[in-house]
């Protein structure tokens, strides 16, 4: 299964290790682990200038112009399709 995080990247959702929000939880470690994300270039930008949230893959970290909230959903809504197909 895969995940649509805007425009036209689709990741796979197996390589999703969190979704987080950049709007409302401002935290210390999430601002020292993105500075260090961004200065290994492990960074890509797809939310136009505008990002509302980050998702960690096993690879990089994208940031994303849609909410953490509808990001989740639809990571959540894959993984009840998946367990309905076992």
């Amino acid at each position: 299964m895969f995940l649509h995080l805007g425009g036209d990247t689709v990741i796979p959702l197996k390589s999703v290790i969190a979704i987080g929000d950049l709007k409302f939880s401002r935290s210390p470690v999430n601002d020292e682990f993105l500075r260090n994300m961004r200065e290994n270039n492990m960074i890509i930008d797809i939310s136009e200038g505008n990002p509302k949230s980050f998702v960690v893959t096993d690879k990089v970290v994208y940031l994303a112009a849609i909410s953490s909230l509808t990001l989740k959903k639809r990571a959540g809504y894959l993984f009840d399709e998946d367990e309905a197909e076992e």
